[in-house]
């Protein structure tokens, strides 16, 4: 996963698998550069149930496996994405949102959804 952040190549065309949550610790335990950009990417992931988070299993596994942060960063582009938001582009301030204070940024995401449930805009 490093590499191919470092390449520029971790993108959505990269399928999350079984495993990565471990991969995505050793590199923060190593304080590796990439370990943002490997943030980044499951959340991403996770929130549109892209690779290995198409089943259910895993997306509950990754509330144990994944830490806070990155969890809140994909509950806020899940929501996000519900309000008809494009979640495609440069959205780097969830990224920063979500690592200072994930718990705010997961009540931003719970406030959305339910903003959009109420105005009938979920999809």
């Amino acid at each position: 996963m490093a590499a191919l952040a470092g390449a520029g190549r971790l993108d959505r065309t990269v399928a999350s698998r079984a495993g990565d949550e471990a991969a995505r610790e050793l590199l923060a335990d190593r304080d590796d550069y990439y370990t943002g950009a490997v943030d980044d990417w499951l959340a991403h992931a996770l929130a549109a149930h892209h690779g290995h988070y198409a089943g259910a299993d895993a997306r509950m596994a990754a509330a144990t496996l994944l830490p806070p942060a990155v969890r809140a960063r994909a509950a806020l582009l899940t929501a996000l994405a519900r309000t008809g938001a494009p979640v495609d582009g440069d959205l780097e301030f969830v990224g920063r949102l979500a690592q200072a204070d994930p718990r705010a940024t997961t009540a931003l995401a719970a406030w959305l959804d339910n903003a959009a449930a109420v105005k009938g805009g979920t999809a």
